[in-house]
């Protein structure tokens, strides 16, 4: 373990005009963490992330799984070969962009590691983007090499350099073909080392940078909370794919915190994973929402007798789908987490933002649609959405954030970036949200989003939510449809619920009409 994490936390210093409930500074209209600050490493100090996780885990590594079949040695080993090879024969150096358009295999995590070490840039893509997308991400990182396999590749630009993860070149890589040895180049926390594709606050596909600095964050902020455990003991199936934000950090995290992570290939169904959370005897899920509605209704005979947690990332759940899900399995957390919200055990985060708030323990847990107080160093405004001005306690508006883990900023697009961020450099969510008395945070919707019905403002996720929890729908997506009368109306697309099940929906419109 580095040194500075053997520092124990210190109470915060809070101004007097500061609220010890809220986190609230009446001076200065900022919401403030109320948790104890997470030591971090010195900005002077150079640290590359995949330097700071093996600093967290014990020397000499364990000789337990980490990834799947990979041991810890095994894994490591692997990262130093390749980094080696990706030097010495492709020529990638810091500050090289590595485009990564690839599914989820065995091979992501060291060569994410790898890339992380020599202080390239990751830069991973939907292996599922279409010949025609793949230009505008290209325009955007300026990749110098790309990473895909036999069935990915043909996609890309021809002028990009490219290699084979199923090719016999890359396996020598992995197994040190290209030399055992290299001279890392100097790797500052302030040094860009992902560019993760983000539709941000518009539609457009954005590629957001983000730091050393910013995993590192988040991964300490995890480090800090979490229990200690035996290295290995605890079993996270990743049903994310590795190339979302989500599936990119709780991979990398769960090495960081020593666990096991089982990692489910493309094109697997609820089936497949829950067959292979019994067989790994998985402790840890994390899973989108429409696998967590399978399991909440899953009646066939199944052994999740090892299962801990379910960590939920994408939208947020209705709650008649958390009270089935828990009425199903009571000795499983629920942990939503959206990167764009997270709930329930629950956290909120963002591709731009990182992690933003995080309920921890059971007394936090039990604050329903709320998605938990700020995490450790986040700053927070309320801020007024007509006057710009900075709100209370109570008061919705749009929230601004600032803190360790907030992207650098939107690569080769300036427009974006001065709309993300004021002067003083706070990044604008464009989420609507509230904090109450006690600091947790609740977020109403995405500001873009909201439906003008009438004289209303109606949050479509309040109707996804309403829809999600009738039976035969696993998931659900409300949009506005223009209406001569109301201004808006909200629509949603493509089901065959047969109309006295809506009669929920109807309700709420009879009331606010």
């Amino acid at each position: 373990m580095g040194e500075w994490i053997a520092v124990v936390p210190r109470l915060p210093s809070w101004p007097p005009s500061l609220d010890h409930c809220s986190g609230f500074d009446a001076s200065t209209r900022t919401f403030h963490s109320l948790r104890p600050p997470v030591p971090l490493p010195p900005m002077s100090r150079p640290f590359s992330f995949a330097s700071f996780i093996a600093s967290l885990l014990p020397s000499p590594f364990p000789a337990k799984p980490t990834v799947a079949a990979l041991t810890f040695p095994d894994l490591f080993s692997q990262v130093r070969s390749l980094a080696a090879a990706l030097c010495s024969e492709a020529g990638l150096a810091k500050g090289h962009v590595a485009l990564v358009l690839a599914p989820t295999s065995l091979d992501i995590p060291p060569l994410y590691l790898a890339l992380l070490s020599l202080g390239a840039v990751v830069s991973p893509a939907n292996p599922a983007s279409t010949p025609s997308e793949l230009p505008r991400l290209v325009e955007l990182s300026r990749p110098r090499l790309a990473f895909a396999i036999s069935a990915t590749a043909a996609k890309l630009p021809r002028h990009i350099t490219t290699i084979l993860l199923d090719s016999p070149r890359f396996r020598s890589f992995l197994s040190g073909g290209g030399g055992d040895t290299v001279a890392l180049e100097e790797v500052l926390q302030s040094d860009v080392a992902a560019i993760q594709y983000s539709s941000g606050t518009t539609g457009t596909v954005k590629a957001a940078a983000l730091s050393h600095r910013s995993f590192i964050a988040m991964v300490a902020g995890f480090h800090a909370c979490q229990q200690p455990r035996p290295v290995g003991a605890e079993v996270s199936l990743l049903g994310a794919p590795l190339f979302h934000s989500m599936g990119f950090f709780f991979m990398l995290n769960g090495v960081a915190l020593g666990d096991t992570t089982v990692v489910m290939g493309g094109g697997g169904g609820v089936t497949e994973i829950l067959r292979a959370a019994e067989r790994y005897r998985a402790t840890q899920l994390s899973v989108s929402p429409p696998v967590v509605v399978a399991m909440a209704r899953w009646a066939e005979r199944i052994d999740l007798g090892a299962l801990e947690q379910v960590i939920c990332g994408g939208a947020m759940l209705h709650e008649a789908t958390v009270e089935q899900f828990i009425a199903r399995f009571p000795d499983v957390k629920l942990c939503q987490i959206s990167i764009d919200f997270d709930d329930a055990h629950q956290a909120y985060g963002s591709t731009e933002a990182g992690g933003i708030s995080r309920m921890i323990g059971p007394d936090e847990c039990r604050r329903l649609r709320s998605v938990g107080r700020l995490s450790q160093d986040v700053e927070a405004k309320i801020v007024d959405t007509v006057t710009g001005q900075p709100l209370s306690i109570g008061q919705a508006g749009e929230l601004w954030i600032r803190g360790p883990a907030c992207m650098i900023g939107y690569v080769g697009d300036e427009e974006a970036n001065g709309r993300a961020f004021d002067s003083s450099g706070w990044l604008k969510t464009g989420d609507l949200c509230y904090f109450d008395r006690d600091g947790f945070l609740f977020v109403m919707d995405r500001l873009k989003e909201l439906i003008k019905y009438k004289a209303y403002q109606v949050p479509p996720a309040e109707l996804e939510h309403l829809l999600q929890s009738l039976p035969g729908v696993a998931d659900a997506a409300v949009v506005p449809y223009p209406d001569a009368e109301a201004g808006q109306i909200p629509v949603a697309e493509g089901s065959s619920i047969q109309e006295d099940s809506l009669s929920c929906v109807h309700g709420l419109y009879s009331q606010n009409s």
